[in-house]
């Protein structure tokens, strides 16, 4: 790998670009984002080599395309149209179906990848990115039948040499799912946020009674809003869908609290205590 190029030189894009460079030694980063302070802090920080444009990608072998997804999902055409025949161009945004309606005839289509690594951080920027972020992580591979073989060859390895467990699976599949994994959870931390910052005008409240559980429930809601809307605006069918399943749980509960049904809430945490045998089974 010569030339790799990274579009995006965030948390997701500045920790590829570490553990690309352990992978690739010899090869030279290129950094493009949209912010040129950005691009100065990654060369500080030693995450690139230099910065670039979209007018370069002819060059490269590897493009690696970090944005928050509607950026991805606006240029991923436009990046195609550039490349040459043996590049590998990989997404790693946390919605496919989009972006992969819009490439399915595109005559490069063979050189993309829709990936989704389930890693990341509440934090964001350069400065957040950091060796290790993706190691023993999931990476779901999605449509992979599109892509050329040995291009998918290239990028398996990768992962497997970042440690990566590889999933497989559909597009439509994917976004259905990751709605209540992902994107329902930092839904749930935002409102939860909001609904305590709504309730205690006094912030010396929130910070003195805020235990370990707030703490850690709450903590998506530092992630950054401009990255989760487009997410939230480009699955919204399947983030509604578990949504509507959602508040019909938390009404169950409120109801079965208002009816002084304790035995019944017992039974339902119980129940819901089984999901621990499965996240242990995860890892």
């Amino acid at each position: 790998m010569d030339n790799i190029f990274v579009i995006g030189v965030g948390l997701i894009g500045g920790s590829l670009c570490i553990d690309i460079k352990k992978i690739y030694p010899n090869s030279k980063i290129h950094g493009l984002d949209v912010s040129s302070d950005t691009l100065d802090l990654a060369i500080k920080l030693d995450l690139i080599d230099c910065k670039s444009s979209l007018e370069n990608l002819h060059k490269a072998n590897l493009i690696l395309i970090s944005t928050p997804v509607d950026i991805a999902n606006s240029m991923i055409v436009d990046v195609l149209n550039r490349i040459n025949n043996k590049a590998l161009v990989i997404d790693f945004g946390s919605t496919k179906t989009n972006i992969c309606k819009m490439v399915i005839n595109h005559k490069y289509r063979k050189n993309y990848l829709a990936s989704h690594p389930i890693a990341g951080t509440e934090f964001s920027g350069p400065k957040s990115a950091f060796s290790g972020l993706f190691s023993n992580k999931t990476i779901i591979l999605c449509d992979t039948e599109k892509t050329d073989k040995d291009l998918l060859k290239n990028a398996e390895n990768i992962f497997k040499t970042m440690n990566m467990n590889i999933r497989y699976m559909d597009s439509l599949s994917h976004d259905k799912h990751i709605a209540y994994v992902s994107h329902l959870s930092h839904i749930s931390s935002f409102m939860l946020g909001k609904t305590v910052m709504d309730k205690e005008k006094n912030e010396n409240n929130i910070f003195d009674m805020a235990g370990s559980g707030f703490e850690s429930t709450v903590r998506l809601a530092k992630s950054s809003p401009d990255m989760w809307t487009p997410i939230f605006e480009l699955n919204k069918e399947n983030i509604v869908e578990s949504l509507e399943e959602y508040i019909i749980n938390l009404k169950k509960f409120k109801d079965l609290l208002q009816n002084n049904d304790f035995e019944k809430l017992k039974k339902q945490m119980r129940e819901t205590n089984y999901i621990k045998n499965i996240l242990k089974g995860l890892k």
